[in-house]
C-alpha cells in the first residue's frame, strides 16, 4: 500500500473505449483491485467513442454496481485522441491517468505512476520496453516514434504512448489548448514541467481485434508529425531546390554539348536524348510537385479545420456525473 498524507486527493482514470465489451469486465475488476489499495479516492471515466457493440450496456451495468465509475458517451466516433480529450475535460482528479481499454496497459502499473507523482513529478509517462504484438505493427510503431523524435521541434519521448499520469494543473493547460487535430502525448511533452518516464512491458490485447490497424497508425503518425513539426515543408522545399539545381546543371551540360558538337563535330561527345528519358524526367518532376503540393495541402487542411471552430466533440449521454459539474464544463 502506498503511503500518502493527503488521502482526500482524487485519482481520475480516463479510458477511451471502442469495440472492447469483452475486455471491460476484467479491466474494471483489475482496476478496482489496484485503486482500492491506494490511499486516494478515485473515479474511472470511460469514454464510449460510439462503439457499435455492447460496450455501453456493459458500462451501464458497471455504473449501477460501482459509484466510482462514470461514462461519457459521444454522439459519433470521433477517434481515440478526441475521446481521450473528452475524458480529460470532465476529469476532476488531482492526478489524471490515461490508459487503453484492452488491458495492454497493465492496471497494476498505476501504483508506480502514482509513486512518482508523490515524489513531485507532474508528468509520469510510461515507456514501452517490450510489446506483445505482430512484427509488422511493432516495426511500424518503432519507425513512427523514431521518425517523430528526429523531426519534431520538441522532444517527444520514444516508445511512450498515451499511458501515463498528469497532474491536474497539466490537464488544465491541455484542456485550454484549442487545436482540433489532437495528439495528446505530443501536447503532454510540449507543456514541459517536471517529467519522468517509467519502463513497462506492454501486454498483448486481452480479447478481440485491435481497433488500430496499419492505416490508423499511419494517420496517427501523420497527425503527430504535422502537428509538431514543419520539417516536411522544409524537405519538400529542399527537394525542389535539388531538382532545380540538377535541371540547371543539365541545361549547362546540354549547352556545352551543343557547342562542342558544332565546333568539333569529330568529337563523339553528344548524348542523344531518348523518349524514355524525357518521359521519366516529366514524371519525376511531376511527382515532386504533387508531393510538395500534397504536404502543403495537409498543413492548409489543418488550418481550415481550426478556422471552422466546430466543437471538439459532442456528448450524447453522461452517467455518474454531477449535473451542475457537467453543465459547468
Amino acid at each position: 500500500m502506498l503511503i500518502s498524507q493527503e488521502s482526500a486527493k482524487i485519482l481520475s482514470i480516463v479510458i477511451p473505449t471502442y469495440k472492447s465489451e469483452a475486455n471491460l469486465p476484467v479491466l474494471i475488476e483489475r482496476l478496482t483491485d489496484v485503486l482500492s489499495c491506494l490511499i486516494y479516492r478515485y473515479e474511472i471515466i470511460f469514454v464510449n467513442d460510439n462503439s457499435p457493440d455492447n460496450t455501453m450496456m456493459v458500462l451501464r451495468k458497471a455504473c449501477s454496481t460501482n459509484s466510482n465509475i462514470k461514462v461519457i458517451s459521444l454522439s459519433r466516433n470521433f477517434g481515440q485522441q478526441i475521446a481521450t480529450s473528452a475524458g480529460l475535460k470532465y476529469a476532476s482528479g488531482d492526478a489524471i491517468i490515461i490508459m487503453d481499454d484492452d488491458l495492454q496497459d497493465p492496471p497494476e502499473f498505476i501504483s508506480d505512476l502514482v509513486r512518482k507523482w508523490e515524489e513531485g513529478y507532474e508528468i509520469v509517462y510510461a515507456i514501452r520496453k517490450t510489446r506483445q504484438e505482430k512484427f509488422l505493427k511493432r516495426t511500424a510503431y518503432k519507425l513512427f516514434y523514431r521518425m517523430l523524435s528526429k523531426l519534431s521541434h520538441i522532444h517527444i519521448p520514444r516508445d511512450s504512448g498515451d499511458f501515463g499520469l498528469m497532474d491536474k494543473k497539466i490537464v488544465a493547460i491541455i484542456n485550454e489548448m484549442p487545436e482540433r487535430d489532437r495528439f495528446v502525448r505530443g501536447l503532454r511533452a510540449w507543456v514541459g514541467f517536471k517529467q519522468i518516464g517509467l519502463e513497462y512491458n506492454r501486454d498483448a490485447r486481452y480479447k478481440g481485434e485491435p481497433a488500430y490497424n496499419l492505416m490508423k497508425i499511419m494517420k496517427l503518425s501523420i497527425d503527430g508529425l504535422l502537428t509538431f513539426s514543419n520539417v516536411p515543408i522544409k524537405i519538400s522545399s529542399a527537394i525542389g531546390l535539388i531538382v532545380s539545381v540538377i535541371a540547371f546543371l543539365g541545361f549547362i551540360l546540354t549547352l556545352f554539348q551543343k557547342i562542342l558538337t558544332h565546333y568539333f563535330p569529330q568529337v563523339p561527345f553528344a548524348v542523344w536524348p531518348g523518349f524514355s528519358t524525357i518521359v521519366l524526367s516529366i514524371l519525376f518532376l511531376g511527382g515532386v510537385q504533387l508531393l510538395s503540393i500534397g504536404i502543403l495541402g495537409e498543413y492548409i487542411g489543418r488550418i481550415y479545420n481550426e478556422v471552422k471552430q466546430r466543437p471538439l466533440f459532442l456528448v450524447n449521454e453522461m452517467i455518474g456525473f454531477n449535473e451542475s459539474a457537467a453543465r459547468n464544463k
